[in-house]
């Protein structure tokens, strides 16, 4: 492909050099630069990409995007340079030149949010393939490409690796894709390149403030990806921002967006378009009445608590947006799998309940807390603790959460990465009343512990980690599973109750 090509989508730019020249590869990594690549130039938190321009060239590297003038040794070399005033912008656009603007060709729903963009997305992946037979998926736990679910690497990946895997998509035959957009991959760029037909907005609380520095930050990170879809002209579809406005950040994005794109709301609120109105929880997950266009419908979903009901509605609004039926989304939301990690169910040998879920933000764990105390006909008993090189802020308003909310609660290591973990629970436990914990670092014999103490009646909930399986050490990554940490402890358990099984 020629480099002109590949610049067609890119704001204000310098090109010194021929424009004709053909390019064999895009790469941001000077070490994996062939004879024939474009290096972009990126400005890392850890390292300048610019600095290592002179190993792309020597590499043989053709072309060169940067956020600075033509080089001496690059005009010698011959290589065509491009200035521009982001790199991070023009990789994400040149990456969907790249691939052929595979976004352009599916129906494209990007979920942001603080809480629920994990199990909001999985629930849209999953109407929209009974719908449509094959559609995408990417976020924290997965990407399906149509042909294959494959453990993610990021909830958003960078912007040559997102670009190749919707290319990977539209090729296998997807025709809509459910993918989460972090505030990282709004404020990175990563997402530029995306066509989004429908935006998500589900909820904005305290979180990732180590980055962000303010919750200002963190909200106008989020509302790009609304701007985004407001200035898009080339979307396969009219795009759709579908908001949810008993959240106060949801009321005041659904504000700044009325008028400049169609804006669709959801929530319990009057005035909603997708309005939730009574609501009750069922032994097998949770039921309420959807008022949309002046009609009502009922809604079963087999997952419990208030806040999946949030996100089946956010979900159930954007499929319907994208045009699938109302009643046929409605219907197959009986259908949807249980999303790995996120409030799922391990029945303990004692009679007990066991739940392992993601919660790692003061809104999440109070709210999983509480919709585990309606199911609760004795004691929740609380394993959580929170991640090092992290926003540290939130540590003991999470502490303040489990001690209110909990009749046990013991802190733990959750991926301390470079941080001592007693240093990380000191913090947590800065919020908790005293005699109201137990501090055992050892997550798994923190697990360990609450599944011994666990008796008929009880819920064990085990906060912060859900799907993951590795644990962040100051050493590196180990393997760890929460989930395969309760198995193991409930088999133990139930060697000792029945010896005879």
């Amino acid at each position: 492909m020629k480099l002109l090509t590949l610049l067609k989508d890119l704001p204000a730019h310098t090109l010194t050099g021929s424009p004709q020249v053909k390019i064999s590869h895009l790469e941001c990594d000077s070490r994996r630069v062939l004879p024939g690549s474009c290096y972009i130039a990126l400005k890392g938190t850890q390292a300048d990409g610019h600095e290592f321009i002179p190993e792309a060239i020597r590499r043989g590297a053709c072309a060169v995007v940067a956020e600075m003038p033509c080089t001496k040794e690059a005009r010698d070399a011959g290589v065509s340079w491009v200035e521009v005033n982001d790199s991070r912008l023009a990789v994400s656009l040149m990456g969907a030149a790249w691939n052929g603007h595979p976004s352009r060709h599916m129906t494209m729903i990007g979920v942001t949010g603080t809480n629920g963009k994990t199990t909001t997305a999985y629930i849209a992946h999953s109407l929209l393939k009974q719908s449509w037979l094959r559609a995408g998926l990417i976020g924290t736990i997965a990407y399906d490409n149509g042909e294959e679910i494959t453990p993610s690497t990021h909830t958003t990946p960078g912007p040559l690796e997102l670009e190749h895997l919707l290319k990977e998509m539209f090729e296998n035959g997807c025709r809509g894709v459910s993918m989460e957009v972090s505030s990282h991959a709004l404020d990175q760029e990563r997402v530029a390149g995306i066509n989004f037909n429908v935006g998500i907005f589900t909820n904005l609380t305290q979180d990732h403030l180590d980055y962000h520095h303010t919750m200002e930050n963190y909200f106008q990170a989020k509302a790009k990806l609304f701007e985004q879809m407001a200035q898009d002209t080339r979307a396969r579809r009219k795009p759709v921002a579908v908001i949810n406005i008993d959240d106060a950040y949801g009321r005041r994005l659904a504000e700044m967006f009325s008028g400049r794109m169609a804006v669709k709301t959801y929530g319990s609120a009057l005035g909603a378009d997708f309005r939730m109105l009574v609501h009750h929880a069922t032994a097998k997950g949770s039921e309420y009445e959807l008022e949309y266009k002046g009609k009502s419908y009922l809604v079963r979903v087999p997952l419990i608590g208030k806040f999946n009901m949030y996100n089946s509605l956010a979900a159930l609004a954007a499929v319907i947006c994208a045009g699938i039926p109302v009643r046929d989304a409605i219907a197959n939301l009986q259908n949807i799998p249980q999303v790995p990690g996120r409030l799922q169910l391990f029945t303990h040998p004692g009679g007990a309940q066991i739940f392992i879920d993601y919660a790692h933000t003061p809104d999440a764990l109070e709210n999983v807390c509480r919709t585990l105390k309606e199911i609760c006909s004795r004691r929740l008993i609380t394993v959580f603790g929170c991640g090092g090189d992290r926003d540290k802020g939130k540590r003991p308003l999470m502490g303040a959460v489990a001690a209110r909310l909990s009749n046990a609660c013991i802190v733990t290591s959750d991926n301390p990465r470079s941080e001592e973990p007693l240093s990380i629970i000191s913090q947590i436990t800065a919020g908790m009343p005293e005699g109201r914990y137990a501090i055992i670092p050892d997550r798994a014999r923190a697990i360990a512990t609450a599944i011994e103490q666990a008796r008929l009646g009880d819920v064990v909930l085990i906060a912060g980690k859900g799907h993951e399986n590795y644990q962040e050490l100051s050493t590196g990554r180990i393997d760890f599973s929460d989930a395969k940490e309760v198995r193991r402890n409930m088999f133990i358990k139930e060697r000792e109750e029945f010896p005879q099984a």
